[in-house]
């Protein structure tokens, strides 16, 4: 992971800079903060995967800082704690706040790096474990021709970073054919984001998809839970016009600004969207084209069970097995 960004937030500048230097040459992306406005600032422009902290600073210390992002649940990056003069009450607490790691300063070189890649390692290992991973996916049930074509044809889609729209009648298994799809992609290992078009309402839409902040407080949206993973939108026809010109906004200029919000938010994700056939015109207003653009760029069409009826006696025994 020596692509990891790394904040490093100290007051002592030759420290911080230093610092930056060292873990810069070892091919991580490095950020520096002087203090725990910096660092808040810093965090909302791209989330970290590491955070080293040191604990006597102005204004607000490193503890505070800790205590703060454990509350608010505004940080999940792993942190290591940096102290020149700590006690053993600072460490326990610190520990207790959720610090992986504790170093002392001076800094030694072989000590800091040993700890930065132990800290990214457990950081890797928690998002895994709590992020919302999927389980393993058996391929869709079937032996039928149709069925055995649509696994082939998943199999050539789930490799490509585009996005996908899965088109079908509701119960087709949409959602299934989505997460199969994720389950076989370079992406897999991240989350599976699913949420309801109907759900996203017009006077919602900003906060649902891009998220919020207010007094230093960040509520993460759809895009940014996403992040190195798929958003799954079900039922794309039911998308109100905000939402559908906020997410092409965002499709398009690869990026957002938080509701309440100043600094932009790079997009990292994959859309997979389900509809059904002819949505872009039913009733109401037509959807947006330039949208759809960005949607529907590899397509799987899932057909009804009707079509593949020899199936079902094989269905029937995968489900009552599961029972």
């Amino acid at each position: 992971m020596s692509n990891a960004r790394i904040l490093v937030v100290d007051d002592e500048a030759d420290i911080r800079e230093l610092v930056q230097e060292i873990l810069s040459e070892e091919g991580y992306v490095v950020e520096g903060a002087a203090n725990a406005a910096e660092a808040r600032a810093s965090c909302a422009r791209q989330a970290p995967d590491l955070v080293l902290l040191d604990i006597w600073m102005p204004d607000t210390d490193g503890i505070s800082l800790l205590r703060e992002w454990q509350t608010t649940q505004a940080l999940t990056a792993p942190v290591v704690m940096m102290s020149g003069h700590g006690t053993v009450e600072t460490a326990v607490e610190a520990t207790r706040l959720g610090a992986v790691d504790y170093v002392e300063k001076p800094l030694s070189l072989a000590k800091l790096l040993r700890t930065v890649r132990t800290a990214l390692e457990e950081g890797r290992l928690r998002r895994q474990s709590t992020r919302n991973l999927l389980p393993p996916l058996l391929a869709p049930v079937g032996r039928s021709r149709l069925m055995r074509d649509l696994r082939e044809q998943v199999k050539q889609i789930a490799p490509h970073e585009a996005p996908v729209l899965v088109v079908g009648e509701p119960g087709t298994g949409r959602e299934a054919f989505a997460r199969y799809i994720h389950s076989l992609s370079s992406r897999a290992s991240g989350p599976f984001i699913a949420t309801a078009a109907a759900a996203i309402t017009e006077t919602g839409a900003e906060a649902t998809l891009y998220g919020s902040e207010s007094g230093g407080t960040v509520r993460k949206g759809l895009l940014e839970q996403a992040a190195g993973g798929v958003l799954f939108v079900n039922e794309l026809g039911d998308l109100v016009p905000a939402a559908q010109r906020l997410l092409f906004a965002a499709l398009d200029t690869s990026g957002f600004v938080r509701q309440g919000g100043t600094t932009r938010v790079p997009i990292d994700v994959r859309t997979i969207c389900s509809a059904q056939p002819g949505f872009e015109s039913r009733g109401g207003e037509p959807f947006r084209t330039d949208l759809l653009s960005h949607l529907d760029v590899l397509t799987l069409s899932v057909p009804p069970l009707r079509d593949y009826a020899e199936d079902v006696p094989e269905l029937l025994r995968y489900y009552v097995d599961r029972l």
